[in-house]
């Protein structure tokens, strides 16, 4: 089922490992959780100019956090997937999605065919 050699496994496992450590780090250094989130721009006496400023860097920055969760997740599906012995393998069709696509998105679900066909769908 998995065309993958144990030093691939071992390569993709640690970067994955290294990357859900510095999502861990960037989202511990701006808090945790909406209610313990402290604006990264302080909205206090300013102008309406630089409150809408002000209001719109600390929108981005939520949505980066919302970024950050969403790639935090992503990384530990794939972490959870070499427990269960299924990393590798495309989640739509089975087949083994290559060292090159995983080299670049060690947390790929599907393979090349399956996220072409996802995506055409889309459109």
């Amino acid at each position: 089922m998995n065309s993958l050699t144990q030093d691939q496994l071992a390569a993709l496992q640690a970067a994955l490992q290294q990357r859900e450590a510095t999502l861990l780090r960037g989202l511990a250094d701006r808090g945790n959780g909406e209610s313990g989130r402290t604006p990264a721009v302080e909205e206090v006496e300013t102008s309406p100019a630089d409150s809408a400023s002000n209001r719109t860097l600390n929108q981005l920055e939520a949505e980066a956090e919302g970024h950050r969760q969403a790639q935090l997740s992503a990384v530990r599906h794939a972490l959870a997937r070499f427990d269960s012995g299924d990393y590798g393998a495309c989640e739509n069709c089975g087949e083994p999605i290559g060292f090159s696509r995983l080299e670049a998105r060690p947390e790929a679900r599907l393979c090349i065919a399956c996220q072409t066909r996802m995506e055409g769908a889309r459109r």
